[in-house]
């Protein structure tokens, strides 16, 4: 595939995006356009796996010039670029030629904040046989995964859907590097020595706590196929291994280690049951003074509703699991023994949990 540089067919006399977010629509329109909203998501995937963010260059193309860079037809390719523009994603000059916006360059893979595989996981092809039985989900209250494939939701994944498998791999780690960075400057570590990562996956925010704090050591904890993919900086020879541990373990059976600073991200949505068994072993390891920060998405108080809710919604449908309100996360860490001390945003769709062990 071919980025399309500037050249006088390329650069037309300065054309102008058209404007790609019309007035608020009435109510009845609303509906129409929620009851398409798969419509939304498949022309996403199709630019996503089409690369065609990736072939737009600085300057404006044609349908005609993005159609010959990612192998496409013309026509139905103006027609997924114009539906995209009604929503911000590219827009449609004057001249009906198509310019980036700054949520179609998030669709580029080179983008340091790219979503591309975040919105080809949204989107897999497993997602569209479970979406339409959202409604025996809520009469049920557990995961129609096991009744639609024969098998739990993760079994599938590895077992029967490689692809989407490596898709899932690609999309959460995007996530984790970009909001370990958001992390890492959040916290203030003055007066700790020792962090540990429980449930951490690879441990991008372990290494990037390490890296902005050279004199702090740090242990990763999850389990064993998964830490075996641990952030190259953390294993071997990598620059921060000599202050790093990486053990393989279940946080929901044990933790056994002390550290100064407990970080428990994105961990506590699989179920009620795991979730208390998690901060509980937290609080029984931890010594008295120890911080437990958590980190969540909330599907309330937080300016992503529409984005935590519909990831609460998938969570149903898969494992039968849920995001957290505000007050149900409070509960469970209050019930663990936790001391809650603050809230802050992390960014736009995570909040921290600042808490202390009780002595």
């Amino acid at each position: 595939m071919t980025t399309l540089s500037p050249t006088p067919e390329t650069t037309p006399l300065a054309a102008a995006p058209v404007s790609s977010a019309p007035a608020s629509p009435p109510p009845a329109m609303q509906l129409r356009e929620l009851a398409f909203g798969a419509a939304r998501a498949a022309a996403l995937r199709a630019a996503a796996g089409l690369g065609v963010a990736d072939a737009l260059g600085e300057s404006p193309a044609t349908a005609e010039e993005l159609a010959r860079a990612v192998k496409a037809e013309p026509a139905p390719l103006r027609r997924l670029l114009r539906a995209l523009s009604c929503y911000g994603v590219f827009a449609e000059t004057e001249d009906g030629t198509f310019a980036h916006t700054e949520m179609s360059r998030l669709l580029r893979e080179d983008d340091p904040h790219s979503l591309r595989y975040i919105c080809l996981w949204c989107t897999e092809p497993w997602t569209w046989e479970v979406w339409p039985r959202l409604d025996d989900a809520v009469r049920s209250g557990a995961s129609v995964f096991p009744e639609t494939f024969g098998k739990g939701f993760f079994d599938y994944l590895h077992q029967d859907a490689g692809e989407s498998a490596q898709v899932f791999n690609r999309a959460m780690t995007t996530s984790s590097v970009q909001s370990a960075r958001d992390v890492a400057d959040l916290l203030d570590l003055t007066g700790v020595s020792s962090v540990a990562d429980i449930g951490g996956g690879q441990g991008h925010v372990l290494a990037s706590l390490l890296e902005k704090h050279p004199a702090v050591h740090g242990t990763l904890l999850d389990l064993p196929g998964v830490v075996a993919g641990a952030d190259a900086r953390l294993r071997d020879d990598g620059p921060l291994a000599g202050r790093a541990r990486i053990v393989p373990g279940d946080c929901r059976e044990e933790i056994p280690f002390e550290a100064d600073l407990y970080i428990i991200k994105n961990i506590l949505e699989w179920d009620d049951g795991s979730t208390r068994r998690t901060l509980r072993n937290v609080v029984a390891a931890a010594r008295p003074g120890a911080r437990v920060v958590v980190i969540e998405n909330l599907v309330d108080d937080t300016p992503s509703m529409r984005f935590t809710t519909a990831m609460d919604l998938l969570l149903l449908l898969n494992v039968g699991g849920a995001k957290h309100t505000r007050e149900s996360l409070v509960t469970r860490i209050s019930d663990a023994g936790l001391k809650i001390r603050e809230v802050r945003p992390v960014n736009a769709y995570l909040h921290a949990f600042e808490c202390v062990v009780p002595g």
